[in-house]
């Protein structure tokens, strides 16, 4: 199965390594129809989203790169319009919020909990019952932290399923009726011996065929 990455080579390594070590095709792209026809989609981590996709000025976003933006935007917008199957993680999960018309706050209040700081930052998080997520983890898991933005309002249809309990930052979402999953932490590079959290789970899920609706879509959180 070929999985497209939606982003820069030069800043996908490590998503490349997480697809291939669970034995798919990855295929690096900035073509949104050519990573459409790979048939599942991650959006990978990266630098800030451009305030003025979410109504805003430039405050306390950087290291902006708004063309990669508008392609992970239009990539999002084949998924919706197609129901592809698509992953986001950390930018990812806020491209598809603001692709969904959410917005996020430029600098997180306790981004200090959050941001990268010569590695990933841990912290503990609560997961929803009955969630995607929390059939494969149970109610509670360590996750690797690595951004100081988060989301602030929810896109259209996206539902919230981890949350971190000190701050209550969004940590991961599924939409209600489109194949769409994201979280803010990485799965990707995890330490799983610090955290017990088996990062290729999510891709395994991710990559099988998406025909348990009520596993991804539960009708009531």
């Amino acid at each position: 199965m070929k999985i497209a990455i939606v982003g820069r080579k030069q800043d996908t390594e490590n998503y490349v390594r997480y697809v291939q070590a669970q034995g798919y095709q990855p295929v690096v792209t900035l073509d949104s129809k050519e990573a459409a026809s790979c048939g599942r989609l991650i959006l990978p981590g990266g630098g800030d989203i451009a305030p003025a996709l979410f109504g805003e000025t430039v405050r306390e976003a950087r290291k902006i790169d708004t063309e990669l933006d508008i392609l992970q935007l239009q990539a999002l917008e084949l998924c919706v319009k197609g129901h592809i199957p698509l992953l986001g993680i950390c930018k990812g999960l806020q491209i598809i919020n603001v692709g969904l018309g959410g917005t996020l706050y430029q600098d997180f209040p306790t981004a200090e909990l959050h941001r990268y700081k010569d590695a990933d930052q841990y912290h503990e998080t609560v997961t929803v019952r009955g969630s995607w997520l929390h059939r494969l983890y149970g109610d509670r898991q360590t996750v690797n932290s690595a951004h100081h933005q988060a989301i602030r309002s929810l896109g259209t249809g996206l539902i919230p399923v981890q949350f971190c309990p000190q701050d209550g930052c969004i940590e991961a979402v599924v939409h209600e009726t489109l194949p769409i999953l994201g979280v803010q932490w990485h799965p990707e590079r995890i330490d799983e011996s610090r955290s017990g959290v088996w990062g290729a789970k999510i891709l395994s899920l991710f990559a099988n065929p998406f025909s348990d609706r009520p596993f991804f879509f539960p009708s009531r959180l």
